[in-house]
Parts: C-alpha cells; structure tokens; sequence
C-alpha cells in the first residue's frame, strides 16, 4: 500500500539558509514546513533554489499521478 503522503527535506543553498520539509498529498494538498522554526510555509514565500525545487517536485508529482490514473482507468 502507498503512503498517504510524500516527504522531501530540502537545505536551500543561499541564505537564508532554511531547512524545508515538502509534505506532497495524495489528495494534492501541500504542506512546506520550515524546520528550524516550525512555520509552515505558503510557496509563494518560496525564493530561488527552493523554488525551484518545489516546481521540479510538483511537476514529478503531477506525471506521477497521471500515470496511475491512467493505468488505472486503461
């Protein structure tokens, strides 16, 4: 059985240096929790690297769950 979320941790390389962890839903819902401070984060506070991260991993999420859907329904 599939977890009900996916958790990514992600150091941003310039400063402020924070330490972010990515909580992906299988419901799509998202949750970006700056460790340090236990702060969630919206993504539009999101800046450069992490940023992008973020986008990459949505990205990959979003493929990922067409394809299940797809087989799914093939």
């Amino acid at each position: 059985m599939k977890s009900n979320c996916e958790n990514f941790r992600y150091v941003e390389k310039v400063r402020p240096h924070r330490d972010l962890t990515f909580k992906f839903y299988r419901d799509g819902r998202l949750v970006i929790i700056d460790n340090d401070t236990e702060e969630v984060i919206k993504p539009s506070d999101l800046r450069g690297d992490s940023r992008d991260f973020y986008v990459r991993r949505r990205i990959a999420f979003i493929k990922n769950q067409l394809a299940e859907s797809q087989l799914k329904y093939a």
